[in-house]
């Protein structure tokens, strides 16, 4: 049997949404609360991740009090605006646009012979500012919006979409974040869209990794949260070659997921000996 319509591992992907919301929910708000803030800010892209991050913020914090802001280059797809705008009007968020070209051009222009990736991470990273701004100007924490299955492959700009001060949906697979998205009302034509970070024209997830969601969902499961070796899932029917390559990635971008390593030099290291919780009172 086709590794990928095996009824068993679809069904362990799946989660309870009822529970997955009540426990999100409840996580924004009390992190919201511990510093001392009532608002959000998050980046509204139209894409399926940052609009349930927008419907989970909104739940958490009231609608009111979560600022959208869409921020499109030159090339963006207008389709984007739109999805993000079914989000903004379907839930009365207040937004902002705010383009990104005037910011990103002046230094891509400077290389003509920039890639693809670079100009990519330009934007990503110059939409993280905006949204910092923001964060000064309305006095609100700022929302991450990516998923676990991005976080694992380390698809993602290092202080861009994953300099974030909080990541409400970073535990969630991409099949599982579609899951919690039908549940909380997200519109269909988003969720229905292929992923794409909007990063350049025609640009899509899948095309960029090499591989599809409903694939890397399934191995990074039986890997990471069933604690497969590459053998055993290879054994559930998936191609070796793959899987090695999916633990690889997984590996190599292992520092994407850390805080920068301080090298150890007295006795409380921040990071290694000085470790507390989110929330501590003690010394």
């Amino acid at each position: 049997m086709n590794a990928l319509t095996q009824p068993d591992l679809l069904h362990r992907l799946s989660i309870n949404t009822g529970i997955a919301r009540k426990m999100l929910t409840s996580f924004i708000a009390d992190q919201v609360a511990k510093t001392g803030m009532k608002r959000a800010v998050l980046g509204l892209s139209g894409g399926i991740d940052s609009a349930l991050s927008a419907y989970l913020s909104a739940e958490a914090l009231g609608a009111e009090n979560v600022l959208a802001v869409r921020m499109p280059y030159k090339t963006s797809n207008p389709a984007s605006l739109n999805d993000a705008g079914l989000v903004i009007e379907s839930l009365g968020l207040p937004f902002l646009d705010i383009p990104i070209t005037d910011m990103a051009d002046p230094l891509i222009n400077r290389f003509p012979d920039m890639s693809s990736i670079r100009k990519g991470n330009i934007m990503a990273r110059l939409r993280m500012v905006t949204l910092y701004d923001q964060s000064v100007a309305w006095g609100g924490l700022v929302m991450g919006t990516s998923n676990k299955t991005e976080f694992l492959l380390g698809y993602s700009t290092i202080y861009g979409d994953s300099g974030v001060a909080l990541h409400p949906i970073a535990d969630l697979y991409k099949a599982q974040v579609r899951q919690l998205a039908r549940d909380l009302g997200v519109p269909q034509p988003i969720i229905d869209k292929a992923p794409s970070a909007d990063l350049w024209e025609g640009q899509t997830d899948e095309g960029e990794l090499g591989f599809t969601y409903n694939d890397v969902d399934q191995v990074l499961f039986l890997l990471v949260d069933e604690r497969y070796t590459i053998a055993e899932v290879a054994e559930e029917g998936f191609d070796r070659a793959f899987v090695e390559k999916v633990w690889a990635r997984v590996k190599s971008n292992h520092y994407k997921r850390t805080m920068p390593n301080i090298a150890k030099l007295s006795r409380r290291t921040i990071g290694h000996d000085f470790l507390y919780l989110r929330d501590f009172t003690g010394r």
